[in-house]
This record gives structure tokens, C-alpha cells and sequence, in this order.
């Protein structure tokens, strides 16, 4: 079943700013909420199919996830699953109706909350974190397993990730009564808000853990091990579930997401799949004919037969040895490749001897200048004819 544009589901265009998405994930939301809409069946979906549209969107890369691949980059753990590739959760991060209540509550401003439950009280989730991670073309084509450091919070040893010194433990808040919202009535609507006592934890640590100062996390950096499938592109996001920040006080750790950038080559120019490579070619083997080796991504080489009277910009095309293309059926047995089209580029000599000059314009006196060349005989016909007109409609 087709799922709709997560556009049309907030009604913006594809080109809207934050603000615009944030505006109106707001007002439809509060009139498909269904707590308005008691007698609507339909509501609550529409209600549901808005928080996700919305978090998708309202994310950066998300966003820029969607744009490129559509719902499928959310599907099946999200661009892969293997090997560290996407992750178990995909790019919307498993997004439930925890996820969904916290979405709500943000953009409200805990609108109608009492008459929602308001949100669990806990300790928060970590924060994602981001590594920009630069490979070189062969490696793109082979995959690799890199080694990377990633600063950032992790678990307090000393606590356990509690906050609390060992021996104690954190306590319900006396003034949410463990529930981490507060409600106040104002008029028509009873508004829920995070307990400024607790900050939403629903406990209190009265005695914090001195290593962390109650924070149940400590700074720390960590050596990761990421598996670069071959075949991946430039700009191409890794997700490491639960590989981020670790959350206050034993929260659910964040994820990690790498952005691999795939380094220019001194050789190769990559498209997709395929591959091109000028090389420059000898004038005498272009008009002669003859053959040449070209140097392969994968560490080989094959030969490039070139007819005589071949062109500068004439292109060969090797079938089967260009990139390895991205192995998106989870098996990892796959391993097709693209094309390498080697463009020849027809070099003039230089520094020439006497005898070599000499013997060029014997070249030349024999009829092999403009006369040997169709493509400069034809350039110059027409020329001559362009002057003609021009000097006959004076």
C-alpha cells in the first residue's frame, strides 16, 4: 500500500523552512487531536501519520534522508542493516509513541496535556552525535573496517549511570510525586508541564555520586570499529544505534551517525557506478593505431585497443570494472560492478629534434596536413563559406 507524501501530510511544500513545517505540524495537529475529535475514528490516525511526517521533516537528516530516498530509507532498519550499515532502528530512531509524545509536547508547549496523560517521567534520552569519517576511492570499492575515536558522555562507572553516590539511590520528587509533570489550570485548559523540582525525572538524588555530580555520566572518549560496505557513495550516512550520548542518569544511550566523504581520485572520476579515466594517448598511436594498458580500480590493468585515426574524446568502455555497487539485498554475497570508460586524449608532441621536425614536414609536403585531417578540412569549408555570406551582405 502507497504511503503518502509526508509533505502532503503537513500541507507544506518541499522547499519549506523549519518554521513553516513547525507552524504547521501545529495547526493540524490541533484539529485532528483526538481528544477534539472523540467521534472520529480517522482522527487518531491522521494524528499519528502528522507526528511522523513531522519528525522525519523537522529533522536535518532525516530530512535529507527522505528527500533522497522516500519512505524506504526508513524501512527494514533504514539503507541496509548489516555490518553497522543503517542500524536496527533506521533514521526516524524508532520512533513510538514515547517518541511521538515528546514531539507533541515540544511543539504544543504541552498543549491540553492533562487531558493527554502527559509523558512518562524517566531519565532522558542521550543526544545523537555526528563523525565525519573521510575514505580514498579504493576503499569505497572494497569496504573497509576503520578504527575511529569518538568524544563524548558515557555511564558513570562509580554510580552505574544512578547519579547517586554508591549507597544511596535517587528518591521520588515530593513534588510531582514521581510523575515529572506538574499540572496548573487556566481556564478551558489544563496545561502540563515538566516539574521544575526534578526536571521531568521524577526522582531527586539528595546525595550525587562526586565523579559525575549526580550526572550519572561521565566525558570519555571511545574507540569505535565501523564497517564501510563497499560500494558506498560520498555523502552516504552510517547509523550506529545506541553508539551517541549516553542519556542522564542510566537514560537510553543516543545513536551515532557517520557521514562518510569519499576523496577525489588522481585517476578515476566517479559517477554511480561507473568510472572514467582520460588518458593521454601518443599522436602516432592515434593515427596509426595500436594498443595501451589502463590501470584498473581494483588494482589490475587491461588493454584498450585503439583503431587508427582515433579522435581526442573518443571513449572505450570496459564492461564489469568499474565500482562494486552497493549491496542492498542484506545477503553479502552480491558483488556487481559498474563500468570504466577510458576517454583517450591525442597528445602533440613537444621538445622535437630536427630530424623529427624535418621529417613532420615532409609529412605535411606529402599531403598529410589539412588534407589528412577530415575534421579541421570541414571546420575551414565552412568557415570560408561564413566569411563569403558575411562579405556579400555588406
Amino acid at each position: 500500500m502507497a504511503q503518502t507524501c509526508y509533505y502532503e501530510v503537513l500541507g507544506v511544500e518541499r522547499g519549506a523552512d523549519g518554521a513553516a513545517i513547525k507552524s504547521a505540524f501545529r495547526k493540524r495537529a490541533m484539529q485532528y487531536h483526538p481528544d477534539r475529535n472523540k467521534d472520529d475514528p480517522e482522527a487518531e490516525k491522521k494524528f499519528k501519520e502528522l507526528g511522523e511526517a513531522y519528525e522525519i521533516l523537522s529533522d536535518e537528516q532525516k530530512r535529507a534522508a527522505y528527500d533522497r530516498f522516500g519512505h524506504a530509507a526508513f524501512q527494514n532498519g533504514g539503507m541496509g542493516g548489516a555490518n553497522g550499515f543503517g542500524g536496527a532502528r533506521g533514521f526516524a530512531g524508532g520512533a513510538g509513541a514515547a517518541g511521538f509524545s515528546d514531539i507533541f509536547d515540544e511543539i504544543f508547549g504541552e498543549f491540553m496535556g492533562g487531558q493527554r496523560g502527559g509523558r512518562r517521567a524517566g531519565p532522558g534520552r542521550g543526544a545523537d552525535l555526528k563523525y565525519n569519517l573521510k575514505i580514498d576511492l579504493a576503499d569505497a570499492f572494497h569496504g573497509k573496517k576503520v578504527e575511529i575515536k569518538v568524544p563524548g558522555s558515557v555511564a558513570c562507572e562509580t554510580c552505574e549511570g544512578s547519579g547517586a553516590k554508591p549507597g544511596s539511590g535517587p528518591t521520588h520528587c515530593g513534588t510531582c510525586k514521581g510523575a515529572g509533570r506538574v499540572r496548573v489550570q487556566q481556564g478551558f485548559f489544563t496545561i502540563e508541564r515538566t516539574c521544575p523540582h526534578c526536571n521531568g525525572q521524577g526522582t531527586t538524588i539528595s546525595d550525587p555520586c562526586t565523579d559525575c555530580s549526580g550526572q550519572g555520566r561521565v566525558r570519555r572518549e571511545r574507540t569505535l570499529s565501523v564497517d564501510v560496505p563497499a560500494g558506498i557513495e560520498d555523502g552516504t550516512r552510517i547509523r550506529l544505534s545506541g553508539e551517541g550520548e549516553a542519556g542522564p542518569r542510566g537514560g537510553p544511550e543516543g545513536d551515532l551517525y557517520i557521514f562518510c566523504h569519499v576523496a577525489q581520485h588522481d585517476l578515476f572520476e566517479r559517477d554511480g557506478a561507473d568510472l572514467y579515466c582520460a588518458m593521454p594517448i601518443p599522436m602516432t598511436t592515434a593515427a596509426l593505431g595500436g594498443e595501451f594498458e589502463t590501470p584498473t580500480i581494483d588494482g589490475g590493468r587491461v588493454k584498450i585497443s585503439v583503431p587508427e585515426g582515433s579522435q581526442t574524446g573518443r571513449r572505450f568502455r570496459v564492461r564489469g570494472r568499474g565500482m562494486t555497487q552497493l549491496d542492498q539485498s542484506g545477503r553479502g554475497d552480491i558483488r556487481r560492478r559498474g563500468d570504466l570508460y577510458v576517454e583517450v586524449q591525442v597528445e602533440t608532441p613537444t621538445n622535437l629534434s630536427a630530424e623529427q621536425k624535418d621529417l613532420l614536414k615532409q609529412f605535411c609536403e606529402a599531403g598529410g596536413g589539412e588534407a589528412a585531417c577530415p575534421q579541421s578540412r570541414g571546420f575551414f569549408d565552412r568557415a570560408r563559406a561564413f566569411w563569403e555570406n558575411v562579405t556579400d551582405g555588406r
